[in-house]
C-alpha cells in the first residue's frame, strides 16, 4: 500500500513538472515576485519584493541615458541625493537602429549600474511619441512615410507625429517594446530593479486639435465605439463632470457618429483623438505586459490657462479625459500629470479621482520639494520625481538631498499609514497661508510660518513649505517638514481646550530616536508646534484635553 501511494506521488509530480515546463514563462514566476500594484486601505501602493515601495525618485535629463560615458558619474549624484529610484528614457532609435536589429547595451549599463548603486529603475518608453512629436522612432520609420504614415494637418501637410490611425506604426512600435520588456524579464525579473515602465511620452496633437489623414477622416466619420458608449453607460455618475458636461450639453445620446454624441467643436476632435491614442497606447502596453507584466502608466503634459485644443498636447490622459482613457487602455495602470505649474496642489487634484493611483513621474526640480510631503501623504502618492534631476546643483546638501533623508527615515510609517485615514499632508504658499486638518481626536491649524511675527523672513514672497502629519496613538502624533507654525483644537465640540504635554524633535534610525525636549521658547512656551523654514525636521507632539 505504501508502495503504491510513493508510486502516485511520483506520477502526480511528474504530471506537474511537464505542466510547469510547457506553460508560458510569466506563468513560471508567483504574480507577487513581480513588482505590481497592491491595496493598503484606500491607498494604492507600488509593491516590490512583496513589500510596499516608496518611490523617492529624480527624472533624468531627457538625453543624458543615451551614452554610458556621459552617466558614468552620474550615478554617484544620483545616490548622494539620496533618492531610491531614478526615472531613465530608453529611446526606441537606439535600441532598434536596424529593423529588427535589437542592441540593449544601454538598456543593461542603465539596470546594471543601478544595481551596483542600489537605486530602482523606472524606464520611460520613448517610442512613437516623445512630447507629442515622433523625434526617437528609428531612421528606418521616419524615412519610410508610406509604411508609418504621419498625423496630417487641415491643409495636408504632414507632421513630425506618427499617426495612431496606422497599424503598421502600432504594430511596429508594439514589436520593439515587447522584446524590451522580454529582455528586462530575462536578466532582471529575479532582482526587481527595474519596477515601471511608463509606456510613450507626453502623447497629444499640435498644432491642430485632431489628426486629418485620410484614415483619421474615415474613422471620424464613423459611429463612436460601443466599447466607450458602454463605459459611458456604466459610469455615467462618476465621470469627470468636464467630460460629462460635454456629452449632456450634445443630448447624452447612447449611440451616434462622434459630432452626433459629443457635438461639433474642438472639444470632439480631441475626444476623439484620444480615444484613438489610447487604443494605440494600450496595444503597445498589452504586448509588453505579454512578455513581463509589471505595472505601466502614461503620462500628460498639463495645459496652460486658457489654451484650446490643438494649441496644447491635445488628447492625451489630460483630467478632463481620464474617462476616454481608462475605456480604451484598460492595460494602462494609472494616468499621471507632469507639473511644471504653480498650482501644483490644484493639478493633483484632479488626477486622484475614480480610483487612479496617484504618481508625480515629472515636476519642475525648481519647485519646492514639500510637494513631495503633501502628494504622500494626502493623496497617497507611490512617490515623487523631479526632472533632470542630475543637473540641480550642490547634491550633497540641495533641498532633495535634505528632503529625501527625511523621507527615508518616515518611509515605513507612512507605508504603514497611507489609506489608513491616520496621516494627511498639508501645503501651503503665498496663496494659501493656512489650512486646517482634522486627525483622531485634534485639528491641526497650520500657518505659514510667515504669519508668526517672530517667523525671521528668508524671501520677500512666502515659499512653498509644508509637510504631513501621522497618528500613532490616541494623543501622539509625528509632524515632518518645514516652514508651519500649529496649534490644536478638539476636533469634537465638547468646549475642550487642547494643550500640549510634549513636543520632542528627533530622528528615526530604524527606531525612533529622541532629541531636545521643545516645550520651552521652541513652542512659545506650549503655544504651538513649529518647524522652521530653510531646513527639514521631525518632531512629536503628545496633546491633552482640559477645561
Amino acid at each position: 500500500m505504501k508502495k503504491g501511494i510513493t508510486s502516485i506521488i511520483q506520477d502526480r509530480l511528474f504530471i506537474a513538472s511537464i505542466i510547469f515546463f510547457l506553460l508560458p514563462v510569466q506563468t513560471f514566476f508567483a504574480q507577487n515576485t513581480f513588482p505590481h500594484l497592491g491595496k493598503n486601505g484606500s491607498a494604492t501602493q507600488l509593491i516590490v519584493h512583496d513589500k510596499p515601495f516608496l518611490m523617492l525618485a529624480g527624472e533624468l535629463g531627457n538625453s543624458s541615458a543615451s551614452d554610458l560615458n556621459y552617466m558614468q558619474p552620474i550615478w554617484h549624484t544620483l545616490k548622494t541625493m539620496q533618492l531610491n529610484t531614478v526615472l531613465v528614457p530608453v529611446y526606441w532609435e537606439l535600441i532598434e537602429p536596424q529593423e529588427g536589429k535589437f542592441d540593449f547595451t544601454l538598456v543593461d549599463s542603465i539596470i546594471f549600474s543601478a544595481r551596483k548603486y542600489d537605486l530602482k529603475i523606472v524606464f520611460l518608453w520613448f517610442g512613437s511619441w516623445k512630447n507629442s512629436m515622433s523625434c526617437y522612432a528609428p531612421y528606418w520609420v521616419k524615412i519610410d512615410q508610406e509604411r508609418f504614415p504621419r498625423a496630417r494637418i487641415k491643409n495636408g501637410n504632414a507632421l513630425e507625429i506618427l499617426t495612431p490611425f496606422s497599424e503598421e506604426n502600432r504594430n511596429t512600435d508594439a514589436d520593439a517594446f515587447a522584446l524590451l520588456m522580454k529582455h528586462i524579464r530575462s536578466i532582471d525579473s529575479k532582482e526587481n530593479t527595474v519596477i515601471m515602465v511608463q509606456v510613450e511620452n507626453e502623447i497629444g496633437m499640435i498644432p491642430e486639435a485632431r489628426d486629418y489623414c485620410s484614415a483619421a477622416e474615415k474613422a471620424f466619420k464613423e459611429m463612436v465605439p460601443k466599447e466607450l458608449m458602454d463605459y459611458l453607460q456604466k459610469h455615467k455618475n462618476s465621470l469627470n463632470k468636464d467630460f460629462l458636461a460635454i456629452w449632456k450639453n450634445a443630448g447624452m445620446k447612447s449611440s451616434g457618429t462622434w459630432e452626433e454624441v459629443f457635438g461639433k467643436g474642438l472639444q470632439t476632435d480631441e475626444i476623439f483623438m484620444a480615444w484613438n491614442f489610447a487604443q494605440y497606447t494600450n496595444y503597445v502596453a498589452e504586448e509588453g505586459k505579454r512578455e513581463y507584466n509589471i505595472p505601466m502608466y502614461v503620462n500628460a503634459a498639463l495645459i496652460r490657462p486658457n489654451y484650446k485644443p490643438g494649441q496644447y498636447p491635445s488628447a492625451g490622459p489630460l483630467p478632463h479625459l481620464i474617462d476616454v482613457w481608462r475605456a480604451a487602455a484598460p492595460a494602462i495602470d494609472f494616468l499621471v500629470p507632469d507639473i511644471y505649474f504653480k498650482n501644483f496642489a490644484e493639478w493633483l487634484g484632479k488626477y486622484d479621482q475614480s480610483g487612479n493611483p496617484i504618481f508625480i513621474p515629472e515636476v519642475d526640480s525648481r519647485q519646492s520639494v514639500t510637494n513631495a510631503f503633501y502628494a504622500i501623504a494626502h493623496h497617497n502618492a507611490m512617490g515623487y520625481s523631479p526632472f533632470a534631476i542630475e543637473s540641480v546643483e550642490n547634491p550633497e546638501s540641495n533641498q532633495f538631498n535634505q528632503a529625501y533623508t527625511l523621507l527615508h527615515q518616515l518611509t515605513p510609517l507612512i507605508l504603514e499609514h497611507q489609506g489608513k485615514g491616520t496621516m494627511d499632508g498639508f501645503l501651503l504658499d503665498s496663496a494659501s497661508q493656512t489650512d486646517r486638518l482634522t486627525i483622531g481626536n485634534f485639528a491641526f491649524i497650520i500657518k505659514h510660518e510667515y504669519s508668526w511675527p517672530y517667523a525671521p523672513r528668508r524671501e520677500d514672497e512666502a515659499p512653498r513649505y509644508g509637510g504631513l502629519i501621522i497618528q500613532i496613538a490616541d494623543d501622539e502624533y509625528y509632524v515632518a517638514g518645514s516652514g508651519v507654525v500649529i496649534t490644536f483644537e478638539s476636533a469634537s465640540k465638547d468646549g475642550a481646550i487642547v494643550g500640549i504635554a510634549s513636543i520632542d524633535e528627533g530622528k528615526f534610525e530604524g527606531e525612533w530616536i529622541t532629541g531636545r525636549r521643545l516645550n520651552g521658547d521652541q513652542s512659545h512656551q506650549g503655544r504651538h508646534l513649529y518647524l522652521p523654514g530653510g531646513k527639514f525636521g521631525i518632531q512629536k507632539v503628545k496633546l491633552y484635553k482640559y477645561k
